[in-house]
């Protein structure tokens, strides 16, 4: 575990070094607050004391900046080199590859810390359902842990992080959009194949305050998935 919090701390730390923590999280605060509290459905147009509207911006807000963030953590190693040298020192592929998802998870988590005044706001404007608040921000959290597992993995495979940000949005966009619009022109055991696939199904439930334990294996396999598929991925860099 230690390893794995070194690794954590010092990508973490590369993160602001290069401003593009500060970056993603101005662009976030920016993006999320403006159609929170401003433009569309936003609290005052729904007029009811809920965070719906931040809910619903960051799905999509959050779907475009992670991989920005991730493409780097593999991407730029393997193009220089250093991947070599960091498989060397005396840590797992593992711990690598949970470090590197770990300090990504972390800067995600300080983003989504930083919209605490959102619900302060709202909750002072009104009563306000705590229970879905909390549900919904997990999901957030749970959402974010997916696509970071999957950006890792296509940073990963490629040593262009272009090519690592285009190709994370490609796989990530059929659970976010895909398999919902598939699910809705199929009926029986396919539909419901497809709807289960659907990152939607699962996060907009977590949003109205619903924690279900299909939604948790949903969203915990898919992290697992991407965890392991990146890890052998780093071992046969080994041979």
């Amino acid at each position: 575990m230690k390893q794995i919090w070194i690794i954590a701390m010092r990508e973490l730390k590369t993160f602001f070094d290069s401003l593009i923590a500060y970056i993603m999280l101005i662009a976030f605060l920016g993006f999320s607050g403006f159609f929170t509290w401003l433009y569309g459905s936003d609290i005052f147009y729904v007029k009811q004391a809920s965070l719906q509207s931040f809910f619903s911006i960051a799905y999509w807000t959050l779907f475009f900046f992670i991989p920005a963030l991730t493409m780097k953590l593999f991407a730029e190693e393997n193009r220089s080199g250093t991947i070599e040298l960091l498989l060397t020192k005396p840590v797992t592929d593992w711990q690598v590859v949970v470090g590197k998802f770990l300090s990504t998870l972390i800067l995600i988590f300080i983003a989504l810390l930083l919209t605490l005044p959102y619900y302060i706001t709202v909750a002072s404007l009104g009563n306000i359902d705590n229970g879905a608040v909390w549900s919904g921000y997990l999901g957030l959290i749970l959402m974010s842990a997916v696509y970071i597992a999957i950006g890792i993995y296509t940073s990963s495979v490629s040593n262009n992080q272009i090519v690592s940000y285009l190709l994370a949005l490609f796989i990530g966009i059929f659970f976010q959009i895909i398999f919902s619009m598939l699910a809705s022109n199929f009926s029986g055991v396919i539909g419901e194949t497809l709807s289960y696939l659907s990152i939607s199904t699962h996060y907009d439930s977590m949003a109205r305050g619903v924690i279900d334990s299909k939604d948790l294996v949903y969203f915990l396999s898919l992290i697992f998935m991407g965890l392991i598929m990146t890890e052998a991925n780093l071992e046969k860099k080994r041979l």
